[in-house]
């Protein structure tokens, strides 16, 4: 299999184990070796008390694009380290996109940018992440 075929054999898999994915609302857009396109539609349940999206919503997109991205090679990574910064707020009703990219890899550990922008286009926050493999395949056999 070509690495483009590994990643969107990982995607489907992912995607239909992605509880927390799937409870947003998250459709996967694109996958591809080392990055991901993931998006969502802000609902009025996901508000916080500013009447704005709540910020770990938007967190939990970024980092579900970061985890199928981080996989899409079919070997087991996991969250090291991640943070974001919102840049502006986001109202019910915007479609937010977040994609992932891969930046650089050295042994087991990766560093990835996720982008969140809304329906415009406009940058509502970035988050950076940092992958470390645990070993193993995510789904055997395939290859890696």
């Amino acid at each position: 299999m070509t690495p483009q075929q590994i990643a969107e054999a990982i995607g489907r898999m992912v995607i239909e184990r992605d509880m927390a994915g799937r409870r947003l609302g998250a459709q996967l857009v694109s996958v591809g070796p080392g990055r991901c396109e993931l998006r969502m539609t802000v609902q009025p349940d996901m508000v916080n008390s500013h009447g704005t999206c709540h910020g770990g919503i938007i967190f939990t997109l970024a980092d579900s694009a970061f985890g199928y991205a981080c996989n899409s090679f079919n070997r087991n990574a996991v969250a090291q380290q991640c943070d974001i910064t919102y840049l502006k707020p986001v109202a019910v009703g915007a479609i937010l996109t977040a994609t992932a990219e891969m930046r650089e890899a050295s042994g087991r550990s990766s560093v990835y940018d996720m982008t969140v922008r809304d329906e415009t286009g406009s940058t509502v926050a970035l988050f950076r992440g940092l992958s470390r493999e645990i070993g193993g395949e995510i789904i055997p056999g395939l290859g890696a």
